[in-house]
């Protein structure tokens, strides 16, 4: 089995705890696994990019876990015409 390092761990913890505070919110699972597994793909030696990106989820993770929250909003880029 590989050993994770540190900020790995933490990354797997955050994504556990997202997990929890989003089972008693429908359709907020789905949303969680395809933000995580999209962003799985950045490469592991861009640490500062990660880091951004735990830092933010960490605070869409106190967005979540408060009870008045009922959807979670993003940012997407439009389309382009062809």
């Amino acid at each position: 089995m590989a050993r994770h390092s540190k900020l790995q761990k933490q990354v797997l913890s955050l994504y556990r705890q997202f997990l929890r505070a989003g089972q008693d919110k429908p359709g907020f699972i789905p949303r969680i696994r395809d933000e995580f597994r999209e962003n799985s793909r950045i490469k592991k030696s861009d640490v500062m990019h990660i880091e951004y990106l735990y830092r933010r989820a960490q605070r869409q993770l106190e967005q979540l876990k408060d009870v008045n929250t009922k959807q979670l909003g993003s940012f997407s880029k439009p389309a382009e015409k062809s």
